[in-house]
């Protein structure tokens, strides 16, 4: 039985649409479904109900998606506490480089064990369900994650500030309450894109308005943009670099924050995870 059925399977099984897990994995749905098929006459079970129109977990699939996802995690441990002195670090990240990033990738290549860090650029949820499937040794997410299935550990806190269109009234302010801002004009990412974020602005904000989803970050930068009464909350740190002279970025009096988080598979081993959160750590 190999690691990479037991993966391609995990993932069929979150996504429960073979199409999607082959664009996860970043493969042709033939050989997704010649893997889940191969596991199925090893085991001797079927492990997927499908139809033209679904895909959906047996009893057995369901036992075997929990011992998958064990076998993952601990093939994730081996690898790890017996890797060379360099071993390779999958980390899945956002897009954009922040100082604390490059901070921690210079800990972690100077660490008494060291590592090689290789950078995989996710949108948050799939950063998530790599670390379950075994494609990352590790996550950094920026908002809340409550996720029994994994380790998640608080690394660091980080305000919120205000983006607005640089012709927005109050554009030219040096701080910015809520209050001075129309609450129709928020924009936040699709919550299918980034739930840890999403949830934690709004977890920020006093009351929780109705507003419409403005997809990923890049789509939600360009509508506040070419909108002078919109504006969205994002992290600090992300904003810290080159940006476009159509926005411009207000910290908010009183201050809001948002937490940063490491997120690990739950067989990662103590020592390992303690170094990971040191290196993101102020």
């Amino acid at each position: 039985m190999e690691l990479r059925a037991l993966r391609y399977f995990v993932v069929v099984a979150e996504e429960l649409h073979f199409g999607r897990a082959a664009e996860r994995l970043r493969i042709v749905q033939p050989a997704v479904s010649q893997q889940v098929a191969r596991l199925e006459r090893e085991l001797g079970v079927r492990l997927l109900a499908r139809t033209s129109r679904s895909v959906r977990l047996t009893a057995a699939g369901e036992r075997v998606l929990a011992a998958a996802r064990e076998t993952l995690a601990a093939a994730a441990r081996v690898r790890v506490v017996a890797g060379e002195d360099a071993a390779e670090l999958r980390i899945g990240v956002a897009s954009c480089v922040t100082p604390r990033l490059d901070r921690a990738l210079s800990r972690l290549r100077e660490a008494e064990r060291a590592a090689h860090p290789r950078l995989v650029s996710l949108p948050a949820a799939a950063r998530l369900d790599a670390v379950r499937a075994g494609e990352l040794d590790l996550a950094v997410v920026v908002g809340a994650v409550a996720d029994e299935t994994l380790t998640v550990e608080r690394a660091w806190t980080e305000p919120l500030h205000a983006v607005l269109s640089a012709g927005h009234a109050a554009a030219g302010k040096p701080v910015l309450s809520l209050l001075d801002l129309d609450p129709r004009g928020l924009r936040l990412p699709t919550r299918e894109i980034d739930p840890p974020l999403h949830d934690a602005i709004l977890a920020a904000l006093p009351v929780a308005p109705a507003v419409p989803p403005a997809g990923d970050t890049l789509n939600l930068l360009f509508d506040v943009g070419r909108d002078l009464n919109a504006w969205t909350l994002m992290p600090a740190e992300p904003l810290a670099g080159p940006r476009s002279d159509r926005h411009v970025s207000i910290p908010l009096d009183p201050p809001l924050s948002v937490d940063g988080h490491v997120v690990t598979a739950r067989a990662t081993p103590a020592a390992c995870l303690r170094s990971y959160v040191d290196a993101f750590t102020d």
